[in-house]
């Protein structure tokens, strides 16, 4: 069974790689995705939301800052910035409960400042 880290790593690879079948597979079916449009429920649900931040992310001009990365049990964290065409993203975090290798919370935050 993959770990946390296992888990978190083939994650973060793939929205890298802008690949967004990879980040789904991680999720399990039940799981709840925290963010700016609510509680979405189950990966069908999470989808449009990484579609979202796979089409802002890949345009021209992205950097992306990793400034802290935790894992404790089947828990992660991760701080990051960035800074796309469309906004700033002066302070982000992922919360992650990963169990049975698969994803079944993850909670996100951001301070974004539009760029227009």
């Amino acid at each position: 069974m993959k770990s946390t880290t296992d888990v978190l790593d083939h994650h973060l690879k793939c929205f890298a790689n802008r690949d967004i079948n990879g980040p789904m597979a991680d999720y399990s079916a039940d799981a709840v995705f925290l963010g700016p449009e609510g509680a979405l429920l189950g990966p069908d649900a999470i989808r449009p939301a990484f579609e979202s931040f796979f089409a802002e992310f890949a345009k021209p001009g992205t950097s992306f800052a990793r400034k802290q990365r935790l894992i404790a049990g089947n828990y992660a964290y991760v701080v990051w910035s960035s800074e796309t065409a469309d906004n700033f993203y002066e302070l982000a975090s992922d919360t992650f409960f990963i169990q049975n290798g698969s994803i079944r919370m993850q909670a996100f935050t951001a301070k974004v400042t539009p760029k227009r």
